[in-house]
């Protein structure tokens, strides 16, 4: 299987991004900044990290990494936030830019800054 960033931003995500004979994908659903014994982080940066490792756990049960992921989808809480998850994200994916989508939204627990959703191939 291939991917091809088609039309790369700069700006860490490709206009489209195109997969060649993909063996499977894996739907990930929302993830958010909660740990497994409940616990929030009471700050973006930390909710951030935390959900993207949520987001790498379930890759991981599937068989896969973050290299995996061709479609993001990120709801922020407010625009407040979309420069530190800029640099999270840039932290924790690098070069590797799928497609994606941020949209400012309500979130589901008032506690939670933010939601991610991917879709990987393999």
């Amino acid at each position: 299987m291939t991917y091809q960033p088609i039309e790369p931003t700069g700006a860490a995500y490709s206009q489209a991004y195109a997969v060649s004979s993909p063996k499977r994908f894996v739907f990930v659903s929302g993830q958010v900044p909660e740990d497994e014994r409940g616990y929030i982080p009471d700050n973006f940066r930390d909710q951030c990290r935390l959900t993207w490792q949520n987001i790498e756990a379930r890759l991981k049960n599937a068989g896969m990494t973050l290299e995996n992921i061709v479609k993001i989808t990120i709801f922020l809480a407010s625009r407040q936030f979309r420069e530190e998850n800029f640099e999270i994200r840039n932290e924790v994916l690098g070069d590797h830019q799928p497609a994606m989508t941020i949209v400012i939204a309500g979130i589901y627990d008032d506690q939670w800054l933010l939601e991610i959703e991917v879709v990987a191939a393999d």
